[in-house]
């Protein structure tokens, strides 16, 4: 299974690069201080953009929302509404990455990622149109079934995911990004076709 190859909907880009859209994406947290799940739901296979791809609850900012850090709590807490039939309090939100797409990309997006800690028994109510099933799953065994092919993640999942994996509970996480400085990253897509790689700040040819 290749993890930093171009997920489905995110095809390369020969012309001057895309203005990224903003957008919001919130990490629904359960466990307390004895572990840590997260909610991953599924996209539409017949969707244009991550068709069939397990992802964290989100989507564009609306242009009624603003602009700003509340336009992009707003829109994570009615993204999480619409796609999980989860509340959130905006205001309780904590922030906790941003990525941007690689500028080689097509379709491009801005995102805030948001931490979200809902109660144990949180049953999540999918919408049937853009989402079509949901789960449960400790980030490593998220990891191991995308590597097995039982489902299918995108590269900032995966790494948001692999960042998951070093908090043993949900308390520890959020102690951590109580006090996290959030900074933009942007990867880079180098070569094209079958060779395409996708490549963080810090890697090697970067």
């Amino acid at each position: 299974m290749e993890d930093d190859r171009p997920g489905p909907g995110e095809e390369l880009n020969t012309g001057p690069p895309t203005r990224p859209r903003a957008a919001a994406s919130v990490i629904v947290l359960r466990g307390g201080a004895d572990t840590l799940e997260v909610l991953l739901v599924k996209r539409n296979p017949r969707s244009r953009f991550m068709g069939g791809a397990w992802v964290f609850p989100g989507g564009a900012i609306a242009r009624d929302e603003g602009e700003g850090e509340a336009a992009q709590r707003a829109a994570g807490a009615r993204e999480l509404e619409e796609e999980a039939g989860l509340h959130a309090d905006p205001d309780a939100l904590v922030p906790f990455s941003r990525w941007i797409t690689p500028e080689q990309v097509r379709i491009r997006f801005d995102t805030y990622f948001f931490l979200h800690r809902a109660h144990d028994d949180a049953q999540p109510r999918i919408d049937n149109r853009e989402v079509v099933d949901w789960r449960w799953y400790t980030p490593r065994a998220a990891l191991d079934a995308h590597r097995a092919g039982e489902i299918l993640l995108v590269f900032p999942t995966i790494k948001h995911l692999e960042q998951l994996d070093g908090f043993d509970s949900v308390d520890a996480l959020l102690d951590h990004a109580g006090g996290k400085e959030v900074r933009p990253v942007q990867p880079r897509v180098i070569g094209s076709g079958e060779t395409a790689r996708i490549l963080l700040p810090g890697d090697p040819g970067y």
